[in-house]
């Protein structure tokens, strides 16, 4: 031979280190080499075990990385002899292949090996997936080559015709490798290989596409392959081992040799890689289910089924598509929209209908409009959905035109070992928790973005990431469009998310010194103590079971009581520099002069008001739309008026109700997910037939809450729970005042008048706000009367709303 066993590993290596790994496109050029060196000592292996004979019907084959010619220095070989039924005796088959494996194992060489027919290769592969896997790869090296393509073409095809059966297995055999070897983008130490967006899911990749079911994508999937193959060839060369795990200790050798500054930078690429590769791996394997029901359904041309979502979205086969490109190009807001819909339904988002988002919708304006920024609310409180949803949105790149901070931090590793994320996963993960938390707080959509902001400085040469951040948040907060008080806010909790739970395990919590400290990170403001305390809690147990433990809990609320005591306890005097947050969306929370912004209410209005002609108005702007609404007071008409809005499709966003000598007048702030303005003439005909007793204009309303089912009321990941109901004491001498939170739906404002005005409870005023998809509504209720409810009709009214929030239809 020409080529001494002795030597293979190190020729290997040698062969390899005459590359530059800095240098782009080496890394093909390096593993082009390596093939062919490793074919040439194979043929000369096998010219030696056959004494340069030309023998029929026996070969020799590859399967695996030696077989895809991507094999790394120190990678294994698998091999396959193949023979034909009869082409040698089986004594002489035997001593055939020991002289192949012998001198392969003499090199030390880590060997894969097997004898088989073809007929015993489409066994191996119809009884073992991870085989027929492998024998897809299958290449010649020596010997007969028609014999290797056959085997190959009949495994092909058998692949081919088992789909349908061999799907199933493979998507249950991808869960449970990926629940054993976790997810590469994630992990620190990341194998390379084996885990959620590894190399080994490159071959599943080629193996859909080899079954006909789906094409896989190339373009960047292929660069992120190149860029593992990289890093595993400089593993290898780094630790002189065939190693696919790239460990702590090997991170800064590895980084050197591929050209990287650091070694977070290493782990940046990596993560980004196999992210991107599991996305693929993630929409291939639906693109081949799909491909496989349709298959299996199709008795003409197929059709789809669409349910409509609203926004010109539909379900569609488990994803949610855009019925129209030409709705992206004409609707800045269409990409918040498409994830709020795709996320509440626990949907991914189609891959064409997000390459037509983020190629056609238009940039947004800055500052952002009030739509955009409860749209980007509505989809921050969506709960355990948001993950699959936000990696779509950023792998398309739509997150970076939202919040171009953000790619300093995507897929940044962090390195503590509480941390079980990389930087942009953990902000995902920490807004996922709050959204179960909302309910602590009046204003959730300043938790939820603050969450999402909290560890934004966490970037190169950062000193203090949340100084850092702080100054990234108010940046951002003001481009979305934020009002300057709630930009403070927002600085304040990114800036301090770390304060109150180091002065709760670090501090005596009966210091008053401690108790100081905490009171100053919120500037003496109850409400942002309460959103400092649940982003605590949020961040703690996203980063995991190190951070969020019993003890750290309870430790968290003894600080808390503490201070919640300071901060109630009676002040003589208030700063009133302290910027707070606004009262709601609109910056105010009552209508200007006293009553609805729309009219002046002259005699002859009020004429016809009194008459029983409801006066509607509608004002629209920015895709959201005020009505103004006038009408006969009487019991009954704020079930009415929110029952026939949702009933007309129409999102509440808030609400103003005043009673002004017996006439209601009302201020409405609605969405429409269809796009169409309401119809002010619709919405008089349809209070008018109500006030008369006829139920009629409610029956969509019917419909579609029967579509969208009821609340279970159970808790779970991102889920925030049971509903509240919160008497407010000395909020009104002539009132009872309920505060109410929980999560939004249509119809529930029209449920939970009805069921008020069942139990003869009256809504004097209303003060109704929607915040990222949660609800804070201020009833001001009396009885018969007209005056606030005796104790045993508060506990009823309590019971009344909280089970009208849950779906609990009251006795």
């Amino acid at each position: 031979m020409a080529t001494s066993s002795s030597d293979i590993g190190s020729r290997r290596l040698d062969l390899a280190g005459t590359r530059d790994f800095a240098v782009a496109g080496a890394g093909r050029s390096r593993r082009a080499a390596l093939s062919a060196f490793n074919r040439e000592w194979l043929a000369e292996v096998w010219a030696a075990a056959t004494g340069g004979a030309r023998l029929e019907g026996v070969a020799l084959a590859a399967v695996g990385s030696l077989g895809r010619a991507d094999a790394g220095p120190l990678s294994d070989y698998d091999l396959v002899l193949l023979h034909s039924e009869r082409s040698m005796p089986a004594k002489d088959l035997t001593a055939l292949a020991d002289r192949v494996w012998y001198p392969i194992w003499d090199a030390g060489v880590r060997l894969d090996h097997s004898v088989r027919t073809v007929t015993q290769c489409r066994q191996v592969a119809a009884s073992d997936l991870t085989a027929a896997v492998g024998l897809l790869d299958l290449a010649h090296l020596a010997g007969d080559a028609d014999l290797v393509a056959a085997a190959r073409s009949t495994v092909a095809h058998d692949w081919r015709g088992n789909a349908r059966k061999r799907l199933p297995q493979l998507v249950e055999a991808l869960g449970a490798r990926h629940a054993r070897q976790g997810d590469l983008a994630q992990s620190i130490e990341p194998e390379l290989k084996e885990s959620h967006g590894g190399l080994r899911d490159m071959t599943v990749l080629t193996a859909l596409a080899e079954a006909w079911l789906a094409d896989r994508p190339h373009g960047g999937v292929d660069a992120a392959h190149a860029l593992l193959l990289d890093v595993r060839d400089a593993v290898h060369v780094v630790t002189g081992r065939g190693r696919d795990r790239l460990g702590r200790e090997d991170h800064d050798a590895v980084a050197a040799l591929l050209g990287h500054p650091d070694a977070d930078d290493l782990l940046t690429a990596v993560s980004g890689a196999g992210r991107t590769i599991a996305y693929a791996l993630d929409g291939t394997v639906r693109r081949a289910g799909q491909s496989q029901r349709a298959r299996t359904l199709r008795v003409g041309p197929r059709r789809p089924q669409m349910t409509p979502l609203g926004h010109g979205l539909f379900a569609s086969d488990g994803e949610v598509v855009l019925g129209s490109s030409r709705l992206a190009e004409t609707d800045a807001t269409m990409p918040l929209r498409a994830a709020v819909v795709a996320a509440r339904a626990g949907l991914p988002i189609a891959p064409a209908t997000l390459d037509n988002l983020a190629a056609g919708a238009p940039d947004l304006p800055t500052p952002w409009p009030a739509n955009a920024r409860d749209l980007l609310g509505d989809l921050l409180a969506s709960g355990a959905g948001l993950v699959t949803v936000w990696e779509g949105l950023d792998q398309v790149g739509i997150v970076e035109r939202w919040l171009p901070e953000w790619a300093a931090v995507r897929s940044r590793p962090q390195r503590s070992a509480v941390h079980r994320h990389t930087v942009d996963r953990h902000l995902v993960e920490t807004v996922v928790r709050a959204a179960g938390l909302v309910r602590r707080t009046s204003r959730p959509d300043l938790l939820l973005a603050a969450a999402l902001l909290h560890d934004i400085g966490k970037v190169r040469g950062a000193h203090d990431h949340s100084v850092t951040g702080a100054e990234t948040t108010r940046g951002a907060a003001t481009r979305w469009g934020f009002a300057p008080p709630d930009v403070e806010v927002l600085v304040t909790l990114v800036r301090e998310h770390l304060t109150v739970i180091e002065l709760a395990t670090r501090r005596d919590h009966q210091d008053p010194a401690t108790v100081d400290a905490a009171i100053a990170a919120v500037d003496g403001d109850r409400e942002v103590l309460e959103l400092l305390l649940a982003l605590t809690e949020a961040d703690a147990s996203a980063a995991g079971a190190l951070a969020w433990t019993d003890w750290r809990a309870t430790l968290l609320e003894q600080l808390a009581v503490a201070v919640r005591a300071r901060l109630d306890a009676p002040r003589p005097v208030t700063d009133p520099a302290r910027p707070a947050a606004s009262t709601g969306p609109t910056g105010h929370d009552g209508p200007v002069g006293g009553t609805a912004a729309g009219w002046h209410l002259d005699g002859d209005l009020v004429a016809s008001v009194r008459a029983g002609e409801p006066d509607v108005r509608v004002v629209s702007g920015g895709g959201s739309h005020r009505l103004d609404i006038l009408d006969l007071d009487r019991v009954g008409l704020f079930a009415d008026t929110a029952g026939l809005l949702a009933a007309e499709g129409h999102t509440v966003r808030t609400a103003i109700l005043r009673t002004v000598d017996g006439v209601a007048a009302d201020e409405w702030h609605v969405e429409s997910p269809s796009g169409a303005v309401p119809d002010p003439e619709r919405i008089v005909r349809g209070l008018s037939r109500l006030a008369r007793g006829d139920r009629t204009p409610l029956q969509t309303l019917d419909r579609r809450r029967a579509h969208h089912g009821r609340p279970s009321g159970e808790s779970g990941l991102g889920s925030p729970g049971q509903a509240r109901a919160l008497v407010v004491p000395g909020a009104s001498s002539e009132a009872t005042v309920l505060e109410v939170r929980a999560q939004d739906r249509p119809g529930l404002l029209h449920e939970l008048g009805a069921a008020l005005a069942r139990a003869g409870i009256s809504v004097r005023s209303a003060h109704i706000a929607t915040y990222a998809g949660q609800t804070l509504d201020t009833f001001y209720l009396t009885g018969a009367d007209g005056r606030p409810l005796p104790p045993a009709r508060v506990g009823q009214a309590v019971s009344l709303v909280i089970d009208t929030c849950d779906g609990i239809t009251p006795a």
